[in-house]
């Protein structure tokens, strides 16, 4: 049997890809007459209160179409790929269960990997900067509870976490549960699953990235900078301040925009400086975008939605 099919639109932060989102929706929705709904695959744009620093839908866009995972959780809620892949997979199921087509677009490689893939590679991820900060945090913590609470307590959450890998073990060790739990809280994923590959996916992602000149999409971020400040970034990181977030303890606002804007109301950087920041740093998320991308062998590089076949989408192979 056949399965569905999901576009999946991918490419770098200010490609375009909500543009080509919206585009992409309006077009099946008129030629097939069903309703679409948007799955944002991004690790930022889940969390409220910085719709500007992570370049939400409009107001009008969340309007026209339902989107997923835009300003849901709080900024002190954790989230990590291996979750947002599960409940991915529930919400498209759930979509096509209601006569409605699902669309994903995002940036973040590794939430468009464990969504459409199930899984991803655990050691292709031990150079990425986030991902290395955050198993330093999720070790230091881990290792507190070691000396706090004793083995016990981190073996008791490894067997709810993990049972098949408590069972696997021919040894039980401080250090074996230390490494599994710091897999399973880094991924949302069991490592005995990322061993097994056990996941199933009930779609067939069909992916299309947004080509770009280089050159073009470095000068699209810098005016996108200057707009996000014009349209009052420098007042939203005021009221995470305000509301007592900031980036140094919370992981939802490490991210570029929100850091620069931080140290500036810190006075160690001039406002010259800050905007400087924001876009090299920007361009350079770009750059490790593109460089995530280019591993994938089965996209289509487009320029326009007019590129875009849509005849699997307007046939029964569509829906289940």
């Amino acid at each position: 049997m056949n399965k569905p099919k999901v576009f999946t639109i991918i490419g770098p932060t200010a490609s375009g890809k909500t543009s080509l989102s919206i585009e992409l929706a309006e077009k099946i929705s008129k030629q097939n007459g069903k309703e679409v709904e948007i799955i944002s695959a991004d690790s930022r744009q889940v969390y409220k209160y910085i719709p500007i620093a992570t370049a939400q839908p409009s107001k009008d866009i969340l309007r026209k179409f339902k989107h997923y995972f835009v300003s849901e959780l709080e900024i002190e809620n954790e989230f990590n790929a291996g979750e947002f892949g599960k409940q991915g997979r529930e919400i498209i199921s759930s979509i096509f269960d209601s006569g409605k087509i699902p669309i994903i677009v995002g940036g973040s490689g590794l939430y468009i990997d464990s969504l459409v893939n199930g899984l991803f590679d655990y050691n292709d991820l031990k150079d990425e900067k986030d991902f290395k900060q955050n198993k330093e945090k999720i070790r230091i913590k881990l290792y507190d509870e070691l000396n706090n609470y004793g083995s016990e307590k981190l073996l008791s959450d490894l067997k709810k976490a993990d049972p098949d890998t408590v069972n696997s073990m021919p040894h039980i060790t401080d250090r074996r549960i230390i490494r599994a739990l710091e897999v399973y809280y880094l991924t949302g994923i069991p490592i005995s699953v990322h061993r097994n590959k056990k996941i199933d996916i009930e779609f067939e992602a069909v992916k299309i990235g947004i080509y770009i000149n280089r050159d073009i999409l470095y000068e699209r971020i810098n005016k996108r900078v200057d707009l996000m400040i014009k349209e009052g970034l420098i007042d939203e990181v005021k009221l995470l301040r305000d509301k007592g977030y900031h980036y140094k303890d919370f992981n939802s606002l490490n991210t570029v925009g929100i850091k620069e804007v931080f140290d500036r109301l810190e006075d160690k950087i001039s406002f010259d400086r800050m905007v400087e920041l924001i876009k090299q740093n920007t361009r350079r998320f770009a750059k490790r975008q593109l460089a995530w991308f280019r591993r994938y062998n089965d996209i289509q590089l487009i320029k326009s939605a007019d590129e875009i076949n849509l005849i699997p989408f307007i046939s029964p192979l569509s829906t289940r």
